[in-house]
């Protein structure tokens, strides 16, 4: 073949030659030059894609430098070697079957043809290449069984694109031609008469493109009505009245999609909105062909919307439930979308209903740990879903088996996937509550009968820093409760008694609810002993505590009224000063001023509480007594308190000289002369009136300043520095805007729904810097903004936002980029779609609830691991009856203020102060 090719282009080559009479030298020269120009660029093209597999960019340039070259051996291996890493366009998938259609000589070669178009149908839905590959069977029906094979791929394209209102029409008529053509082959020559045989095969013919007819007008197509007039004309008669029927019904089907048509063909791409409102529709009339048809036309031209996938896949999954149907649908979805975890379980599950094989399951599961997902939960996620596909294949009827030791071995390398891979990479487990080690333990207990093993579980769960948590010592209660003995629920309770910090009310009374039933005297003596130790010991830090909030609370009520009182004073001295003789003016001032400083310089009680160690309670956690210390800490009243205090010396803005003044914020505590520092940092500027920055009680640099500039155009310029890193640290600067008066004024927002101009790059090395990724970005589209997403303290976490000027671009840049080789770093590029900050529930603490308490949120946005919820019980608030709701709602305790609460029968709302008086009431 290549010898032929070579010669055609030889022979090519000679005609070009005679018929310009000769080309210069010069000419020759260029062209060489060229030549060798492509070669090299081809070279490089090839070692970029050996380093980086998965650049999209690259493989579309390396394939259309070989097709200019007429590399035909090296762009057919091109061709291949994308096609098994993306999904195929429909461009390049038509410019290589019309080079293969080309090349092809012999028998074999028109085999690999066709096995080259079954591959281009199962990427998208394409009528074009459905269409190419029927007329090309055409060609080979000189061939045994050829006319049978394109009939039956020209029936394959219409149940595959025939409904297809647009593009559909032209497989319909491209069939019917056929078949005409057939039927010409068949008719008598003039003068000659056909054998009843012959008769009854130009019948037959004759019956099938009535067939088709019909089936055609009974399809909603556009154009209906010119298919109609084919017919009356083709046959020489009215058509029969069933078929009149039919047509009519199709026609006003046509007419209620012909809105929706027309919506998506003045649209711009890629048209979601459109299409979403199209797939309403149809699934409101319920048709499954229709409803198919729909969205592949929509997912053809938004390949990268997850939702969308995700909505097609369920609807197979529970409306048509064809495996082959459901199996190709769920594969193209995680090729396309491969970042999104949703769509593997999916996958999975779809595998297993279908009876997959279990080799074929393991692989999908393989290549969904590479996909490379943008949060660490979505990991755990997969390896549940994983792990519970294990667990249903086990008997465990048997002792021992093959598929059991599979799922202890599957649960062991999760944990240590999650715990050496994900916590490296994401800085955090993704499971803080063990729920993998949970479920390992119910199956080791509950179905392997094995209580010593889901024991030995538990222990690692509770050594993980889970031992404060009282929720998760009453769930490894109730295992032992269903599956253990009560000697091991007893040594339980005492631990949890021990080792809670969050409900230790709660667990004591499951204690005690435990020896009425189980213990003897002995026990229960000895559980009301460790109880009311352990209470009484909690309560002494609540009191500790609570007198601290309440000193605090009174210091600050003092200070308010020190400054009412100042102000007070303030307004009649200078009312008083404007009524003196000009004389008495110095002596005014001067009184002023005494007020100002004859203040005493004592230090408070609360503050000496404050400098004061918390005490430590010496706990033992895990199943087996390991020690630990936990530290009592400060209820979230107590240290919005001191917060307010540690502000007292906060250096107050002018806000008329908001605007020659920026705020800068988020820098290092430890800073030396920050006034120094950051006019080093500014003057560049322009001259600066001043620098304040902010410093605690103690002296103590709190990390913010005021930059007062001269001019105007000066603090606009400095906002340039925003970000800059400053001794380890991103230095945030902002305008000064008066937020009580612009409450809607944030400088930066982060948005927490899908932003499909921007996308989101994960798994970066830590050394590539933003102008390193801008110029790999750039290449996929203009760039409006790029970020690079780091800590407080400055070091980058690997991750980073590219926004581009609109969606198509940033869907370019997904395909071209995901998977991109950075520094030995391979990455993942998505459609940016932040998750939905999740609500936090307040639970309140009742100690007749015997239902088991969830476990408190903790972290960067709640209560840390130890913290305790220092309000006595005897002063926690009791749950409002249902009499005082209002349209399910509780109604609003604000009332209280403005009426009797004898007459509303309404508690009044108590302060701190309140309950300060309270607690110390002798």
């Amino acid at each position: 073949m290549m010898a032929t090719i070579g010669r055609r282009r030889s022979s090519e080559a000679e005609e070009l030659e005679v018929g310009s009479g000769g080309d210069s030298e010069e000419e020759m020269e260029d062209s060489s030059e060229d030549e060798q120009e492509n070669e090299a660029e081809i070279q490089r093209l090839e070692e970029q894609l050996s380093i980086s597999a998965y650049d999209y960019n690259c493989h579309v340039d390396l394939i259309k430098l070989l097709r200019q070259e007429g590399e035909l051996e090296k762009l057919r291996a091109a061709r291949q070697k994308m096609s098994e890493l993306f999904p195929l366009t429909e461009e390049l998938w038509l410019d290589w079957l019309k080079d293969e259609i080309l090349m092809a000589e012999g028998t074999a070669d028109r085999e690999n043809v066709y096995e080259l178009f079954e591959k281009a149908i199962k990427d998208y839905i394409c009528p074009e290449i459905w269409l190419e590959y029927a007329q090309y069977s055409i060609g080979g029906i000189g061939q045994q069984g050829g006319i049978e094979r394109a009939r039956a791929i020209f029936d394959r394209a219409l149940t595959a694109a025939g409904l297809h209102m647009t593009k559909g029409v032209a497989i319909w008529e491209a069939f019917r031609e056929f078949e005409n053509a057939i039927l010409g082959t068949l008719q008598a020559s003039p003068g000659s008469i056909l054998t009843p045989e012959q008769q009854e095969v130009v019948n037959a013919q004759l019956e099938r493109i009535h067939t088709l007819f019909k089936r055609q007008l009974g399809v909603p197509l556009l154009d209906m009505e010119t298919t109609y007039a084919e017919y009356e004309e083709w046959a020489d008669e009215l058509p029969s009245e069933s078929v009149t029927q039919t047509y009519k019904k199709a026609l006003q089907q046509m007419e209620k999609r012909k809105p929706f048509e027309e919506s998506l063909l003045v649209a711009d791409p890629p048209k979601l909105a459109e299409y979403q409102a199209y797939i309403d529709f149809e699934m409101k009339e319920g048709d499954p062909a229709r409803i198919q048809i729909i969205f592949e036309r929509a997912l053809s031209e938004n390949c990268l919307v997850p939702d969308l996938w995700a909505r097609f896949t369920l609807y197979l999954d529970r409306q048509l439930k064809i495996k082959d149907l459901v199996l190709s649908a769920h594969e193209r979805a995680v090729r396309n979308c491969p970042w999104i975890v949703g769509l593997w379980k999916r996958y999975l599950l779809a595998l297993e209903r279908h009876r997959a094989e279990h080799k074929v399951i393991t692989e999908t599961f393989e290549k969904a740990l590479n996909a490379g997902f943008i949060q660490a939960t979505d990991y755990v996620e997969l390896w549940q879903a994983y792990l519970d596909y294990l667990r249903r294949r086990v008997n465990f009827n048997q002792d021992s088996s093959k598929e059991l030791e599979e799922l202890r071995s599957a649960f062991s390398r999760g944990l240590d996937y999650l715990k050496q891979d994900i916590e490296q990479r994401f800085g955090e487990s993704g499971d803080p509550s063990c729920t993998i080690l949970q479920n390992w333990a119910r199956i080791e207990a509950r179905l392997c009968k094995n209580m010593q093993k889901a024991r030995e579980i538990w222990d690692r769960i509770m050594t993980k820093g889970n031992a404060t948590y009282a929720n998760m010592w009453l769930e490894y209660y109730n295992l032992e409760r269903a599956h253990g003995d009560s000697q091991h629920c007893r040594k339980a309770l005492h631990r949890a008694v021990q080792c809670t910090t969050d409900y230790p009310e709660h667990v004591c009374d499951v204690l005690l609810a435990f020896e009425r039933v189980e213990g003897s005297l002995e026990d229960w003596d000895l559980a009301v002993e460790k109880t009311e130790t352990r209470l009484n010991r909690v309560n002494e830090q609540r009191a500790k505590a609570a007198e601290k909030e309440a000193l605090l609370t009174k210091q600050e009520e003092e200070k308010n009224m020190q400054r009412k009182k100042g102000r007070s004073e303030k307004k009649a001295a200078r009312k008083a000063q404007k009524q003196a003789l000009p004389g008495d003016k110095r002596k005014v001032d001067e009184e002023e001023w005494g007020s100002q400083t004859d203040q005493p310089n004592k230090k408070s009680r609360a503050l000496e509480l404050e400098e004061t160690e918390e005490e430590d309670l010496s706990t033992e956690c895990g199943l087996f007594g390991r020690k630990s210390s936990t530290k009592i800490l400060e209820t979230p009243a107590l240290q919005k308190q001191k917060a307010a205090a540690a502000t007292r010396n906060k250096v107050l803005h002018d806000d008329s000289k908001d605007n020659l003044t920026v705020f800068v914020s988020n820098l290092s505590y430890s800073m030396p002369n920050p006034e120094e520092r950051l006019k080093e940092m500014f003057e560049s500027f322009g001259e600066i009136a001043d620098v304040r920055p902010v410093y605690n009680n103690r002296g103590l640099f709190r990390g913010y300043c005021y930059v007062e500039f001269k001019e105007e155009k000066a603090a606009t310029s400095a906002l340039r520095l925003d970000r800059q890193e400053l001794e380890g640290r991103p230095m945030f600067v902002s305008p000064c805007v008066d937020k009580t008066k612009n409450p809607d004024f944030k400088v930066f927002r982060y948005s927490t729904s899908l932003e499909k101009h921007k996308v989101f790059i994960s798994g970066l090395p830590f050394s590539c810097t933003k102008e390193e990724l801008e110029e790999i970005c750039k290449e996929h589209g203009n760039l409006k903004d790029i970020r690079l997403v780091t800590n407080r303290s400055g070091k980058p976490k690997g991750l980073a936002y590219a926004e581009y000027e609109n969606e198509a671009q940033a869907s370019q840049a997904v395909l071209k980029m995901d998977g991109m080789v950075i520094k030995d770093h391979t990455i993942s590029v998505a459609i940016s779609n932040p998750p939905q900050r999740k609500q936090t529930t307040k639970v309140e603490t009742s100690r007749s609830s015997g239902s088991l308490l969830p476990r408190q949120v903790y972290g960067a946005r709640g209560k840390g691991r130890t913290q305790l919820a220092l309000v006595p019980r005897a002063l926690q608030r009791l749950p409002i009856p249902a009499a005082n709701t209002e349209n399910g709602t509780l109604r609003d305790q604000d009332s209280n203020s403005k009426g009797d609460s004898s007459v509303t029968g309404e508690t009044k709302k108590m302060t701190n102060a309140d309950f300060a008086k309270m607690l110390l009431k002798k």
